[in-house]
């Protein structure tokens, strides 16, 4: 924020006597006292005379000079300086307001940087923006993170997810070699696949079980999704730069928050409904009174594997732990 500059106090009195006609006017003070001290020693006469009628004359055009300065000093600083200062004030207001409007349109609100361990400071400010949200639009590879976040608070949302499609080969092995590359470079990355595809799995059954604290949840499966994560309320846009080479290792990446109205939020959010809304896409639905079974289907549609009541019983439970976890290490309960 710009702030606004405030020109310095002038008094007219000390200008003055830092002018030109200030030092006039000290010298025809000094030139009086000097004329009037004369007189005093000199014999009566016309030298004295004279003397005294210049120094008289001399002190009186100076108390006249200060007097006239010091009304034309005012009266310059009422019609000239004043107006000036006046339309400085106001040019300065309407740049800084014009500086907040760009800042809110192109500049985050808020950086917080790659971190090893989840950020307290960081999540209590989603979760406040959770909170206040109508609408809930989540695009990553699962969405673990989303169904947690749900589960923690209460609410009535409409929430859009859009994650990867664990039947895609391509997409399963494009985030192994990126997991290779920045986190496990000794890993096999045959594991790493069926790690992801699992994650998928519980991000599904945590969705299911955060389903009644939704108005309808809309589900979108794509073929390799964008490597950053993001997730958008109302009000903000919060990106987790996984692009970022820079904090790529850390398990948390650099994130930015964006105000709503701003450029990179209104540029997201057309092209999160484009994605929406594409054919080339598969798109379900949950709402809050679908059954296990209606699930179950769901489930097999999304990954085409057959979910039994013992596995999604595994699955909830791994969804909890994860929940935990996460809940307590971003200090969220």
């Amino acid at each position: 924020m710009v702030a606004e500059a405030r020109p310095p106090r002038h008094n007219p009195l000390q200008e003055i006597f830092w002018t030109r006609t200030g030092l006039l006017l000290l010298v025809l003070v000094v030139l009086s006292g000097v004329c009037l001290t004369l007189s005093g020693v000199l014999a009566p006469g016309m030298g004295k005379n004279l003397v005294t009628a210049l120094g008289t004359g001399t002190l009186v055009s100076a108390i006249i000079g200060f007097g006239q300065t010091l009304i034309t000093a005012t009266a310059a600083q009422r019609a000239l300086v004043s107006p000036v200062i006046d339309e400085s004030r106001r040019t300065l207001r309407e740049l800084a307001a014009e500086y907040r409007s760009m800042n809110k349109e192109f500049f985050p609100t808020h950086v917080f940087e790659a971190t090893a361990e989840p950020d307290p400071a960081f999540n209590r400010l989603m979760m406040q923006d959770l909170r206040t949200t109508r609408q809930f639009f989540f695009r990553g590879f699962s969405a673990r993170y989303a169904a947690a976040r749900l589960l923690l608070t209460h609410g009535e949302w409409e929430l859009r997810v859009v994650i990867a499609d664990p039947r895609d080969a391509t997409t399963l092995s494009g985030r192994a070699l990126y997991l290779l590359r920045y986190h496990d470079a000794n890993g096999d990355a045959e594991k790493i696949q069926e790690e992801l595809s699992h994650e998928v799995s519980i991000g599904l059954v945590g969705l299911y079980l955060a389903r009644s604290r939704c108005v309808r949840v809309d589900l979108t499966v794509v073929h390799d999704p964008p490597l950053d994560r993001l997730e958008m309320f109302d009000d903000s846009v919060w990106i987790h730069l996984y692009s970022d080479a820079a904090g790529a290792s850390s398990l948390y990446p650099r994130t930015l928050r964006f105000s709503e109205g701003s450029f990179i939020y209104n540029m997201e959010r057309a092209d999160f409904l484009r994605v929406c809304r594409s054919r080339t896409a598969r798109h379900f639905a949950l709402a809050p009174d679908t059954t296990r079974g209606e699930f179950m289907a769901l489930y097999q549609k999304v990954t085409g594997c057959p979910l039994t009541e013992e596995r999604f019983r595994e699955l909830g439970t791994e969804f909890h732990v994860f929940r935990h976890k996460f809940s307590t290490t971003a200090s969220l309960e």
